[in-house]
């Protein structure tokens, strides 16, 4: 992908839309006649985008958003009920893990555009992103528990955002919390007005944009990492990452620019 373009990689629909425009990787659910739900197709269309951006030296941040009335509905209870077999729904829920490990890490920040409702896996899809700003009328909720199903996939990404009383809350009762109430748990960065949303993830993308592309792949992986490690551990790994990072050229090229008082011009080495 380069800048300025747009494709399909749905294999026989537009069901996910691709923009890459300036370095801002646009992925678009669009299959708002089912919520956005999280069809097979849906899922390997997600994979393979993911992986082609993880391949794309000129991405910056990507922006996952929806088409419709929701964001996402979670997996496709119509598809799933089709084919009742143990199997197919542990490759299904495979499937799904890699694609919010994928999102995990991608070496460039990824940004959840939230409006709607953001349901089950929906839910999972926000909480595995690295940011993300929702609509003041967006709402969250962990349903499963509600068709006798416990969320246990979307669990894992909830309860590394979280509390762990307010997750399992979550989890066990399938309510639906407020915008307002998933910017206190940590769910999500902010809430907007839905006539400001697309306003406020352009700001974060275009600040995104703004500093060293090494910097920030290199803090999007060491952040990920460092995370489940041990105190001492999580020092050592950061103490070599940052050692590391002071040798790229860009660091050089911002403490110049810092001391001269003028801005840095990135060369992304």
């Amino acid at each position: 992908m380069t800048a300025q373009t747009k494709q399909e990689t749905a294999p026989d629909s537009d069901i996910l839309l691709v923009d890459n425009t300036d370095g801002v990787v646009t992925l678009t659910l669009n299959r708002p006649d089912q919520f956005n739900a999280l069809s097979e197709e849906m899922l390997a269309a997600l994979e393979q985008a993911l992986a082609d951006i993880a391949q794309d030296d000129s991405a910056r941040c990507v922006v996952l958003g929806a088409t419709g009335r929701a964001f996402c509905a979670g997996h496709d209870l119509k598809q799933m009920r089709a084919k009742p077999e143990k199997a197919y729904y542990q490759a299904l829920f495979d499937g799904c893990g890699r694609v919010m490990q994928s999102i995990v890490n991608l070496p460039v920040p990824v940004i959840a555009r939230v409006h709607g409702t953001a349901t089950a896996a929906g839910c999972q899809l926000v909480a595995s992103c690295d940011l993300a700003i929702a609509s003041e009328n967006a709402k969250f909720a962990v349903s499963g528990i509600n068709v006798g199903l416990f969320c246990a996939t979307p669990s894992v990404a909830l309860t590394r955002n979280v509390p762990m009383k307010k997750a399992f809350e979550m989890l066990i009762t399938g309510e639906f919390i407020s915008a307002e109430d998933a910017v206190e748990s940590g769910l999500i960065n902010h809430a907007v007005p839905l006539d400001k949303l697309d306003q406020a993830v352009q700001a974060l993308t275009q600040t995104i944009c703004g500093k060293s592309p090494v910097a920030v792949r290199t803090g999007k992986t060491m952040y990920r990492r460092q995370h489940g490690m041990g105190l001492s551990e999580a020092y050592d790994y950061a103490a070599q990452v940052m050692a590391g990072n002071m040798m790229a050229e860009d660091v050089a090229e911002g403490i110049d620019a810092f001391m001269q008082k003028r801005h840095p011009v990135w060369k992304g080495r």
